[in-house]
C-alpha cells in the first residue's frame, strides 16, 4: 500500500507539471514576451535599410530586441516624441545648402509604426539636438557644424520656421573650437529661458523665451556664462528645482556645476570623470539624472569607455560614487528607466546596447549579460 501511494503522488506530480507546461505553451507568444520598457533609438546610418529604431526590453523574460521602424532616414542621431506619443521628431544629421533636416512622423504607438508627415531644412549643417517647449508648440534644433539653432512653430504636427540664431566665436582648441558648435538646446523648468551649450565658444548661451512673440527667442540680459577655456560644453541638464545646471565638458572630461538664479549663472564646482592615473583620449558625452534626482550619471568615451555615478548633495554639489566600464566601445548615450531600476547604454563604435541593473539606494550599477546589436546607436528615448 505504501508503494502504491508513492506511485500515486508521483503520477499526480507529473500530471500537474505537464498541465503547467501545456498552459505556458498555450499562452500567446505576445503574452510571453510583452515588453516592459520601450525606447526609440537614434543612430548613424551606413545604408538605406537603417534608420530610426525601437528597443523593447523585459527584464523578467530576458527580452531585448532592437529593430528599425523607419528606414531611409539618414543619420537620425536625435529622436524624441511628444507627450501624447502621437508624433516623433528626428534630425537628419547631414549638411547641404540649407543645412541638415528635421523630420516629423505620425506615430502609431500600439503598432510601433512611423509614417513621415513632413520634413524641413534645419538651416545649419549637422543638426544634433532637438527639444520641445513646455507647451509643445515650439521645436528647437541645434546645428553643430552650423553653429546656430533654429526654432519652428508646431501646429497640428506641422512645422513653420520662425527663427535661426547664429553664434560667433572660438576657443583655444584649434581642432575642435575653430568656430561655434551648438551642441544642446534645453528649456529651463521656469518656462521662460532656453540654455544653449556651445562647444566651440566655451559658453552656455542664455535666451529669453516668449512664445507669444513673432520671434520667440531673444538674448537674455545675462547673455552667457563662459566655462573654462578648452572645456567644450556639450549636453546639459537642469535640476527640477531650477537652481542648478549640470554641464558635460566634452573635451576636458568633466562635469561642471553651475547655479541659476534669476537668469544669472555662476560656477560652483567642476569634477573629473577620470581618475588621476588615467592616460588616454577622452570624450565626455551624456548626463542623466536618476528619477528621484538624487544621483547624476555621466558617460565618457575615448579610451575610457566608462559611466560615472555621482550623488547630489543638498547644495547641488556632486560627490563621487563609482566609475564603471560601460560594457562596450564609445558610450555616446545612455538612459535610466523611469522607475530607476535599469540603465541602458548605447555604444556607437561597438554597435550595441547593454543593460545595467541599478541600485536605487546607493546608485551603483551592475552589468547584466543582456546585450543587443544595432548599427551605431547614439540616442535612446523612453516611451510610456
Amino acid at each position: 500500500m505504501k508503494i502504491n501511494n508513492q506511485i500515486f503522488f508521483k503520477t499526480l506530480s507529473l500530471t500537474l507539471l505537464a498541465m503547467s507546461i501545456w498552459s505556458c505553451d498555450y499562452q500567446s507568444e505576445e503574452e510571453m514576451i510583452e515588453p516592459k520598457y520601450t525606447f526609440l533609438i537614434g543612430a548613424y546610418t551606413d545604408d538605406d535599410k537603417q534608420g530610426i529604431g525601437v528597443l523593447e526590453f523585459n527584464p523578467e523574460t530576458g527580452l531585448l530586441n532592437a529593430n528599425v521602424i523607419a528606414s531611409e532616414v539618414i543619420n537620425p542621431s536625435f529622436v524624441i516624441s511628444n507627450k501624447a506619443q502621437s508624433l516623433v521628431f528626428a534630425v537628419e544629421e547631414t549638411s547641404g545648402e540649407s543645412g541638415g533636416k528635421v523630420k516629423v512622423f505620425d506615430f502609431d504607438r500600439d503598432q510601433l509604426k512611423l509614417e513621415l508627415k513632413e520634413e524641413k531644412p534645419s538651416f545649419g549643417d549637422h543638426p544634433c539636438y532637438i527639444s520641445l517647449s513646455p507647451e509643445e508648440n515650439f521645436l528647437v534644433v541645434g546645428n553643430y557644424s552650423g553653429g546656430n539653432f533654429s526654432a519652428y512653430q508646431i501646429e497640428n504636427g506641422n512645422l513653420t520656421h520662425v527663427q535661426t540664431l547664429q553664434h560667433e566665436g572660438q576657443s583655444i582648441n584649434s581642432a575642435r573650437q575653430e568656430k561655434a558648435h551648438v551642441h544642446s538646446t534645453v528649456f529651463h523648468p521656469n518656462g521662460n529661458n532656453l540654455l544653449v551649450g556651445d562647444l566651440g565658444t566655451d559658453k552656455i548661451h542664455l535666451y529669453d523665451y516668449n512664445p507669444g512673440y513673432a520671434v520667440p527667442f531673444q538674448g537674455a540680459s545675462f547673455p552667457y556664462i563662459e566655462v573654462n577655456a578648452g572645456a567644450g560644453p556639450r549636453h546639459l541638464v537642469i535640476h527640477p528645482n531650477g537652481k542648478v545646471v549640470y554641464l558635460i565638458h566634452e573635451l576636458s572630461a568633466e562635469v561642471g556645476v553651475y547655479s541659476f538664479d534669476e537668469g544669472k549663472m555662476s560656477p560652483i564646482q567642476a569634477v573629473s570623470l577620470t581618475d588621476r592615473e588615467f592616460i588616454g583620449d577622452v570624450g565626455a558625452a551624456e548626463l542623466r539624472f536618476s528619477p528621484d534626482s538624487k544621483f547624476l550619471y555621466a558617460s565618457n568615451r575615448g579610451d575610457a569607455n566608462e559611466i560615472t555615478a555621482f550623488e547630489i548633495d543638498k547644495e547641488g554639489k556632486l560627490e563621487f560614487v563609482e566609475r564603471t566600464k560601460s560594457g562596450g566601445v564609445m558610450p555616446r548615450n545612455f538612459i535610466i528607466t523611469k522607475d530607476g531600476k535599469y540603465l541602458l547604454v548605447a555604444h556607437q563604435e561597438s554597435s550595441d546596447i547593454v543593460v545595467f541593473e541599478r541600485n536605487l539606494k546607493n546608485g551603483k550599477l551592475r552589468l547584466t549579460d543582456l546585450k543587443v546589436t544595432f548599427n551605431k546607436p547614439v540616442y535612446l528615448f523612453e516611451l510610456e
